[in-house]
């Protein structure tokens, strides 16, 4: 169990993917860059063999932790961290209900 004050320190911001390609030599990695409203991320994760239509994700909105220490993959920068969920061993991205603003804050 963790406090609602550790919960705050979480920096969680719907982004919208400006663009997604696969990461040279790596089976497994995307690499995303994120709108936030003004703000652009780069975001390396692991899910490229669950999501192999990268066009249909571009213009998407995603929640990302942005808060996360940044972390070298392959030798390419991630600034966050995709949040989705886990259904029988596949990520499942999630989204909005409907358009919010990039950058927007997930409470």
């Amino acid at each position: 169990m963790i406090s609602i004050e550790d919960f705050k320190k979480l920096d969680i911001k719907i982004g919208r993917v400006k663009s997604v390609e696969k990461v040279d030599g790596a089976d497994k990695l995307l690499k995303f860059i994120f709108d936030f409203g003004g703000e652009e991320r780069q975001v390396i994760s692991g899910i490229a063999e669950f999501y192999t239509d990268l066009p249909s994700l571009v213009g998407k909105e995603m929640p990302v932790l942005v808060n996360l220490e940044p972390r070298t993959i392959r030798g390419y920068e991630s600034s966050g961290m995709i949040l989705a969920a886990s259904a029988d061993g596949r990520p499942v991205i999630l989204h909005p209900e409907s358009d919010v603003p990039p950058g927007s804050l997930v409470r």
